[in-house]
């Protein structure tokens, strides 16, 4: 086994080399001075089982393309397996023709990643489970709910006080399976816009008065629906309010946000790299995914089951 980074999120990279006890395969990853990529393995990787870790985060374009040109590179090499390995998966919310003449860019860059040469793919908590059928290659869609799981545990003395919230209809099948691995009650946000430029009514279903409050999510990007639901929890009585995510995209002013509003902590895992606001802030931590991968990998390469790691 080989596993190779990107410059995407190298810290994360390196601590799934180091859950693994196999150090990084070594490669220069540069730019031309019009910022072409390229890419040059220095190792010999013929016949070799290799994992490139690189998630799509931003800068997506740069992003994907290095790791589309590290694909080319290794199938070129003659890498006996390539698994491309992406804690978060750029281009997801465009799953579906949202109107006329739009595209279905997870389809395009799916497409994108299996012509450049990776035989399979290994996610995390993709925002649609559709996207999953996109590839033609196996795909392997991993949760951060154990990771969340273990840290809710750890942080609330009385777990019977905590009720999961999904933020949103769409969330509700990734809020109930942490809700049943916890025990604990769901509720849900309905939000909708009346008309533009009228603000989302938001209609909270299920019993929150007096609960601790954990608003589940894939992705939070500018923070705006976590902190209006936030505010709407606590206006309907709820003890406290916090949110956990798995990709914390945090764009803009989104930390400052955050900041301000009424959750007491954000917490995203480590699938994109922490910039300096992420790290400054107050409220907002990082849970780290590198041992779930890591064991991911392990699993793929020796050619066990992956699913029963969430059984």
């Amino acid at each position: 086994m080989k596993v190779l980074a990107g410059n995407s999120n190298r810290p994360l990279a390196e601590a799934i080399s180091n859950c693994l006890g196999v150090p990084l395969t070594k490669a220069s990853i540069r730019r031309f001075s019009d910022m072409e990529v390229f890419v040059e393995i220095l190792e010999n990787v013929r016949g070799e089982d290799v994992f490139v870790v690189q998630s799509t985060s931003f800068p997506a374009n740069d992003n994907l393309m290095e790791l589309l040109v590290t694909i080319d590179a290794l199938r070129r090499g003659s890498a006996r397996r390539i698994t491309a390995v992406i804690p978060y998966y750029g281009y997801a919310r465009q799953d579906r023709k949202t109107g006329p003449r739009t595209p279905i860019s997870a389809k395009l860059v799916a497409n994108l990643i299996t012509q450049a040469g990776a035989n399979r793919v290994l996610t995390m908590d993709l925002h649609a489970g559709q996207i999953q059928g996109f590839f033609d290659i196996p795909t392997d869609n991993l949760m951060a709910a154990p990771v969340f799981e273990k840290d809710i545990r750890a942080v609330y003395e009385d777990i019977n006080e905590v009720t999961i919230i999904s933020p949103d209809v769409g969330g509700v099948v990734r809020a109930r399976s942490l809700a049943k691995r916890l025990d604990v009650d769901l509720a849900i946000i309905d939000k909708r816009r009346e008309r533009a430029g009228v603000s989302e009514v938001m209609n909270i279903i299920g019993d929150v008065q007096g609960r601790r409050c954990i608003l589940l999510d894939d992705i939070v990007d500018s923070g705006g629906t976590l902190c209006n639901a936030a505010v709407a929890l606590m206006d309907s009585g709820a003890k406290s309010v916090s949110a956990f995510c798995t990709h914390g995209v945090l764009s803009g002013g989104a930390v400052a946000r955050v900041a301000v509003s009424p959750l007491e902590a954000l917490v995203t895992t480590d699938s994109i790299q922490a910039t300096e606001a992420v790290s400054l802030s107050r409220n907002v931590r990082q849970l780290t995914i590198a041992p779930l991968l890591a064991e991911a990998i392990m699993r793929i390469s020796e050619e066990r089951s992956v699913s029963s790691l969430f059984s």
